[in-house]
């Protein structure tokens, strides 16, 4: 289930374009598939045969009839071309959501009959070794680059494995127009994947010279080109950093979101000394390597690093006359997070506050995009004034792109425009790691996500209500409904945090799931082995962790060495993970029906999911609040039975 789940998120995104910035609408449907697959375990018939075949359409659909979610406005922005058609978001994700829950309910259901025939606390201990597995087998693919037929052919396998022998030979016939269908994408000529995107490469005409176009997820993402071309006949946003510092010896220079290569050329262009090229996307990198006609990754002047750029600002004590952020801007989330991107931690406040703790005493910082909307310059450009004491220069090119420059004095830069905030768009806060949400204007709660999110909620509880019965019946297991809910956002906001600590990386974003599930597998094992407190002295562990993690921020804890940070934040992470999931499995042990406790429990999920958005409001670290009210619910909900017995 979870390696399917992981690699439906992943391979959705790529390939329905925009909807890497919804994936986690892909995750709340398979919650809700999950749970559905529990219920329906329940009954005498069987949706698992249809799995395959549903799976098999839906990836030979969205190939054959290419879908692109259409994102415009002004309230939250996304990274896409300047002009984006197709479907409205409110008519393809409920598509995508209602047929990711189908598929998800066959294995749920599969899993859910060996839910009835075990005792609760052991078909859960099997559930979460096997959900070890899948991370894990999803997480070497991910390491080896490998490509979507990789995916579907270990999908088949473990379909194959678990069908009956009279429906082997259907299920390989429906495998074949599936791993078909994935390997002619696999051989398109210039595709290739990364642990974030799928990217495709083509040579293109631009103004009579011949240039690589790279693409991620569907999108126009880079243009490789000489950086005399850049800088001759390209965008004036690469030539202006330099004009607005004619002074700056170029001894040191970082370039966060080097991709390609053609920033890192112009910098040695303009006889930069030494160079600290950093990206967080391993592929495009080796592009540029291989195909960048300058082959600035083969100077000696330059150093090349895979990383996340702001995990690489807080790790390295090397000082910069010049730290450029080149285009840093991706098109998905960070796993697990609806509203993280991967440089969202890099444009915060305190990002810009380390920035120029890395300066030389006449350094200097900027940064470029096609920003898309004026008030996301005035945030930009506002934070650097708030970071640097004084305010930078900002060029505007086609009303879409803007270049700030601010230097660690006002002295070492030369402005030609000084920026001066519009009036409209001045009150308009920096992001800051608490509430990384550059992007997101602010002011009321987007329009889109209340629609999309109520729909989710109204078709979980239609779902719940058709395969489960009357929902009274469930009522002994409300308590473990709201445990599912604050056990979804205990995980978001540890997501979050980790990624502020150690970066916004595929590989980290990993970890943090599977050590998530290692911390749940040994809270079973010490409530099947070992006599444990009464369910009101966890509960108390819960709340006391929780408060704890909510009075230590996450930013704090930045500056300590990478071992002692380690520690702080897998303990202030995972003893509330363990105390829960000592609740959870004390509750589900005494279950008389496993297998409705458990949907009950996944269907909270789907709730905890929804309310994950409300971080756009709250900042992460009150969601630690949201989360122990909960667990407040959870408490008070519990049959009193339980309570006495636990």
């Amino acid at each position: 289930m979870l390696f399917l789940e992981l690699a439906l998120i992943r391979w959705l995104g790529a390939n329905v374009i925009h909807l890497s910035y919804f994936s986690n609408f892909v995750l709340l449907g398979s919650f809700l598939g999950i749970g559905a697959g529990f219920l329906i375990s329940r009954k005498s018939w069987s949706i698992w045969p249809a799995s395959m075949p549903l799976l098999s359409i839906l990836v030979v659909g969205v190939l054959w009839f290419p879908v692109t979610i259409e994102r415009t406005g002004s309230d939250v922005i996304y990274f896409t071309s300047l002009e984006a058609s197709g479907p409205p978001a409110w008519l393809a994700l409920p598509i995508i959501f209602a047929m990711v829950a189908v598929v998800l309910a066959g294995p749920a259901e599969v899993v859910g009959r060996c839910f009835g025939k075990l005792p609760p606390l052991t078909a859960y201990r099997y559930d979460l070794i096997g959900s070890l597995l899948g991370i894990s087998a999803f997480t070497a693919l991910s390491f080896l680059h490998a490509p979507s037929v990789a995916w579907g052919f270990v999908a088949f396998i473990l379909y194959l494995i678990l069908a009956s022998p009279s429906r082997r030979l259907v299920t390989c016939a429906w495998a074949l127009m599936l791993v078909g269908k994935l390997l002619q994408e696999t051989l398109a000529p210039g595709v290739s994947w990364s642990p974030y995107y799928k990217v495709a490469t083509k040579e293109v005409d631009v103004a009579g010279s011949n240039l690589l176009l790279i693409g991620v997820n569907g999108v126009p993402h880079q243009l490789m080109a000489p950086a005399k071309w850049k800088l001759e006949q390209g965008e004036g946003i690469y030539r202006t950093p330099y004009l607005r510092l004619p002074g700056n010896p170029l001894d040191d220079v970082l370039i966060i979101g080097a991709g390609s290569g053609s920033d890192v050329a112009i910098a040695l262009s303009k006889q930069a000394r030494h160079v600290d090229a950093v990206d967080i996307d391993p592929q495009i990198l080796r592009i540029g390597m291989e195909q960048n006609p300058d082959r600035p990754y083969a100077d000696k002047r330059v150093k090349m690093h895979t990383n996340d750029g702001r995990a690489f600002l807080e790790s390295t004590d090397r000082k910069y006359d010049l730290i450029l952020f080149a285009l840093p801007d991706s098109l998905t989330l960070v796993s697990g997070a609806s509203q993280i991107r991967l440089e969202s931690f890099l444009f915060t406040q305190e990002a810009l506050a380390s920035v120029r703790e890395h300066l030389k005493p006449h350094g200097a910082f900027a940064m470029y995009n096609y920003y898309r909307e004026r008030w996301l310059i005035d945030r930009l450009a506002g934070t650097a004034a708030t970071a640097f004491g004084h305010t930078p220069c900002v060029d505007t090119f086609d009303d879409a792109q803007a270049v700030i420059t601010i230097g660690m004095t006002a002295a070492d830069q030369r402005c030609e425009t000084t920026w001066t905030p519009d009036s409209r768009h001045s009150a308009i806060a920096p992001a800051t790691d608490n509430s990384p949400f550059l992007y997101f204007k602010g002011g009321s709660f987007p329009a889109l996500y209340t629609i999309t999110l109520l729909a989710v909620l109204l078709t979980s509880l239609v779902a719940v209500r058709t395969l489960g019965g009357p929902l009274r019946d469930m009522r002994p297991y409300a308590d473990l409904f709201f445990i599912g809910a604050a056990f979804l956002l205990l995980s978001t906001k540890n997501v979050a945090t980790f990624a502020l600590l150690f970066g916004t990386t595929w590989f980290v974003n990993a970890l943090v799931f599977a050590g998530v599930l290692v911390i749940v597998l040994a809270a079973v094992e010490t409530t099947r082995k070992f006599r444990t407190p009464s369910l009101p002295v966890v509960y108390a562990g819960i709340a006391a962790s929780l408060a704890l993690a909510w009075v230590i921020r996450p930013e704090w804890l930045l500056p300590l060495p990478f071992a002692p940070r380690l520690l702080a934040a897998s303990l202030l992470a995972f003893l509330p993970i363990y105390l829960a999931n000592v609740a959870f499995s004390k509750r589900f042990q005494s279950s008389s029906d496993s297998q409705s406790a458990f949907a009950v429990n996944l269907l909270g999920a789907i709730v905890g999911g929804c309310l994950e958005y409300a971080a756009l409001v709250t900042g992460y670290n009150n969601l630690l609040i949201v989360t122990g009210l909960l667990y407040l619910a959870a408490f008070l909900l519990m049959p009193k039975t339980a309570a006495r017995s636990g």
